[in-house]
C-alpha cells in the first residue's frame, strides 16, 4: 500500500465528502460528483463539478469556505441560471479575438459575480463563504496586480484591475494607470463595468463583454499570460435554447421523441409536455387547468407495465389513479416507494453494490493450501512468542466468565425471597426476589480479521502474523468463531473494465476452533495493490450471514487505499464502506502498521477513514504488546 497525494498533500475524505454531498443536495442530482481541478467549473455533460485548488494551503476555515463557495457558484449558480447555449455562441465569438483568453476569463468573471449575488438571494446562509471568497481573491489579484505593473504585463494587469474595480466595496475606487491608450479608454470600460452590476441573465454579460472587446482589441496587443477563471470549451450548442439543465434534471429519459404535427392557435388544447396549473395565488390565469413532467413517452398497456406514482396530499379527492397493491409490514405504508424509483433503486444496487469505485471489481476467492512443514515450525515459534500473552487473555477471560455465573441476580418478580421486606410497605412496584446461580455465559461474538497484502507490506508482514497468531489463538482457546482474509488486487490483470480481486482465507469460520489450525496463517505474504473499501464490503457480507450477537472486523495496513482507477477516490469508497458496515452492527477498527515515526498527516488520513477506532502501531517488534489491551478490551466487551 502506497500513499497518494494530490497537489502536495493528502486527500481530506470528510470534507470530501462534505462536498460531494452538498453538491448532489443543491443540484438534487444524485449522479453529479466533486472533483479537484486547477480552476472551478461545472462540466454538465461529465455531470462533475470541479473544486479549485486555488485554496488549497490556506487556513483550515478559509479554506473549507472557500470550497465551498466554488459549489455553491456551480450548483446554486450555473446548474440553475447560467444559459449554457448562450456561452457556446460566445465561445465561438471569443476564437475570432486576439486577446480570446482575456474575453473569456472577463466573461466568466463577470458571470460568476452575477452568480454570486443570485446564490446569496436564493440561500442566505452562502454569504459568509464568498465574503472569505473574495477576500482572497483580492489579496491575490493586488499582488498579482503589482507584480504585472512591473514587469509591463498590460493584458494581465488590467484584468487584475478589473476584478478589484468589479469587487471594490466603494465605487469611488479608481482603476490604476497601466498605459495612456488605456487611460484614454478608462471612461467607456469604467461605464460598462457599472454596468454589469444590473445584469440579469448570461446574454446580457456576454453583450457587456462584447462591447468591450472590441476597444481593448485594439488597444492591447498580447492575450493574458495567466489563467484565473476557466471557460471550459464543451459542445454547448447541444443544449436547447431556454432550457438549460432539462435534460439533466430528468429521473428518466424519454424513450422517444415525438413531436405535435399541430401547433397551438387558439384556445384548443395542445397536449405539451409541461402544462400550467392555476390555484388562488396565481397572478395570471392560464388555459390550462393541470401541470406535469413527462417522464415516459413510449405507448404502455392498460395496466401502465407497473410504473405508478405514489400519491400525496395534494392529489385531488376525487381523481382516478391507477396503482398495484402491495403487503406492507404491520400496516405502515410510509415506507412504500413508487414502483418507478424502486426499479432505479434495484438496479443501482445491483451495479454498485460493492461501491461506485469498484463497478469492475470482481472477486477471486482462495482456500488455504495444507500448511508446508517450514510453515508449521515457523507457527510454532510464533505460538511460543506469544503464549504468555494468550494464556493471560485466556484466564482473564475464564475468571471474568465465572464471575458473572456466581454473581447473584437481585430484584427480580422470580426467584428466592430477599431479606430485605421493607420495599413491600416503600415501593409501589417491589422487586423481593434474587437468584444466586445462572448459566454461564458465552462469548457470543464473531471475529474477521482482514490483512492487506500489498506490496508495501513486504518489510511488515512477519511482525504482522505474529500479531495475528496472537489474535488466532487467543480467540480458538476462548472458543470465538473467526476468519482470517488476507486480500490485494493482481495488478498485472487489472485493466480498465476488469479488476481481479483476490481474498486468501488462510483460516476460515469453520475451521477457526480446530486445534490443528494456525499454520496456514504462515501462507499470507505482500502480493500487490489493495482495494481496502470493496474488501470491507466483502467481508461485511459475509459477517451479516453469522447469527452472533457482536460482530467485529479488524483490517491490518500500513497505508492508504491504491489500486488501479482508485488513486483519489479510495479514501472516500473506504470511508464509506466502513460507515455502511458500522450502521449494519459491524464495529470496524484499523490496526495502522508502521517501522517508524508515523507522520501527522497520516494519522489524519487514517483516522478520517475510520474515525476513532485506530491503533497505530510505529515499532513492530512491540506488536503483540500493543495488541493485547485491544484484545482484551474487545473479549471483555462481548461478555
Amino acid at each position: 500500500m502506497r500513499f497518494i497525494k494530490f497537489n502536495d498533500q493528502q486527500v481530506d475524505s470528510f470534507l470530501f465528502m462534505e462536498l460531494s454531498d452538498l453538491a448532489k443536495a443543491l443540484t438534487k442530482q444524485n449522479e453529479f460528483e466533486v472533483d479537484y481541478s486547477v480552476q472551478s467549473y461545472l462540466d454538465p455533460f461529465e455531470e462533475k463539478i470541479y473544486v479549485s485548488h486555488f485554496w488549497d494551503h490556506r487556513e483550515k476555515n478559509d479554506m473549507i469556505l472557500a470550497m465551498k463557495s466554488d459549489i455553491y457558484l456551480r450548483c446554486i449558480g450555473n446548474f440553475y441560471f447560467t444559459n449554457y447555449r448562450d456561452i457556446g455562441l460566445f465561445i465561438e465569438q471569443a476564437k475570432k479575438f486576439k486577446l480570446e483568453s482575456f474575453a473569456k476569463q472577463l466573461c466568466i468573471l463577470m458571470e460568476d459575480l452575477r452568480l454570486e449575488e443570485i446564490s446569496k438571494r436564493e440561500r442566505p446562509g452562502t454569504k459568509r463563504a464568498f465574503e472569505i471568497r473574495r477576500k482572497l481573491y483580492r489579496k491575490h489579484f493586488k499582488s498579482q496586480l503589482t507584480i504585472h505593473q512591473e514587469r509591463s504585463i498590460l493584458t494581465d494587469a488590467l484584468f487584475n484591475s478589473l476584478y478589484l474595480k468589479l469587487t471594490a466595496r466603494s465605487p469611488l475606487e479608481e482603476l490604476p494607470r497601466l498605459s495612456e491608450n488605456l487611460d484614454r479608454a478608462f471612461p467607456f470600460i469604467e461605464s460598462k463595468l457599472y454596468q454589469a452590476y444590473d445584469v440579469k441573465s448570461t446574454k446580457e454579460v456576454i453583450r457587456i463583454v462584447l462591447d468591450l472587446m472590441e476597444v481593448l482589441e485594439e488597444i492591447l496587443e498580447k492575450d493574458m499570460l495567466n489563467t484565473y477563471f476557466y471557460l471550459a470549451d464543451l459542445p454547448y450548442e447541444s443544449f436547447e435554447a431556454n432550457s438549460l439543465f432539462d435534460e439533466l434534471k430528468r429521473k428518466s429519459k424519454l424513450k422517444n421523441k415525438d413531436k405535435l404535427a399541430d401547433a397551438k392557435k387558439g384556445d384548443e388544447d395542445v397536449h405539451g409536455d409541461k402544462l400550467p396549473t392555476w390555484h388562488s395565488e396565481t397572478s395570471k390565469p392560464t388555459k390550462s387547468f393541470l401541470q406535469f413532467d413527462l417522464e415516459q413517452g413510449t405507448n404502455t398497456t392498460i395496466s401502465g407495465d407497473g410504473i405508478v406514482r405514489e400519491g400525496d396530499d395534494g392529489d385531488q379527492a376525487l381523481a382516478m389513479v391507477q396503482g398495484t397493491s402491495k403487503q406492507a409490514k404491520k400496516n405502515d405504508y410510509s415506507k412504500l416507494e413508487a414502483m418507478e424509483n424502486i426499479s432505479e433503486e434495484r438496479a443501482m444496487t445491483a451495479d454498485y453494490a460493492y461501491g461506485k469505485e469498484n463497478k469492475f471489481a470482481i472477486p477471486v476467492f482462495i482456500e488455504a493450501k495444507s500448511p508446508l512443514p517450514n510453515e508449521i515450525e515457523q507457527y510454532k515459534k510464533d505460538r511460543s512468542n506469544i503464549l504468555l500473552f494468550q494464556k493471560k487473555l485466556k484466564l482473564m477471560i475464564q475468571k471474568t466468565l465465572e464471575h458473572k455465573r456466581t454473581l447473584p441476580r437481585t430484584d427480580l418478580h422470580i426467584g428466592r425471597l430477599n431479606k430485605k421486606l421493607l420495599r413491600i410497605l416503600t415501593d409501589d412496584n417491589p422487586k423481593l426476589f434474587y437468584k444466586k446461580q445462572e448459566k454461564s455465559p458465552q462469548i457470543d461474538a464473531v471475529f474477521t480479521l482482514l490483512v492487506d497484502c500489498s506490496a508495501s507490506m513486504f518489510d511488515k508482514m512477519e511482525q504482522t502474523k505474529l500479531g495475528i497468531t496472537l489474535f488466532h489463538e487467543t480467540l480458538k482457546s476462548v472458543r470465538v468463531s473467526h476468519q482470517i482474509v488476507g486480500f490485494w488486487e493482481d495488478t498485472n490483470e487489472a485493466s480498465k473494465t476488469r479488476q481481479p480481486n483476490h481474498f486468501n482465507t488462510v483460516i476460515s469460520f469453520k475451521d477457526s476452533l480446530d486445534p490443528q489450525a494456525g499454520p496456514e496463517i504462515m501462507q499470507l505474504s505482500p502480493e500487490e495493490d489493495n482495494r481496502d473499501g470493496y474488501a470491507i464490503r466483502h467481508m461485511s457480507k459475509q459477517l451479516l450471514t453469522r447469527n452472533e450477537k457482536q460482530k467485529f472486523l479488524l483490517v491490518f495496513s500500513d497505508g492508504e487505499p491504491a489500486a488501479m482507477g482508485y488513486e483519489r477516490n479510495g479514501i472516500i469508497d473506504t470511508h464509506e464502506a466502513v460507515l455502511e458496515a458500522r450502521k449494519m452492527g459491524i464495529e470496524v477498527m484499523n490496526v495502522f502498521l508502521s517501522r517508524g515515526e508515523i507522520e501527522e498527516t497520516t494519522k489524519n488520513t487514517i483516522q478520517n477513514i475510520y474515525g476513532k477506532y485506530s491503533i497505530f502501531v510505529d515499532k513492530l517488534d512491540e506488536l503483540p504488546e500493543q495488541l493485547f489491551p485491544l484484545l482484551k478490551r474487545l473479549l471483555l466487551k462481548t461478555i
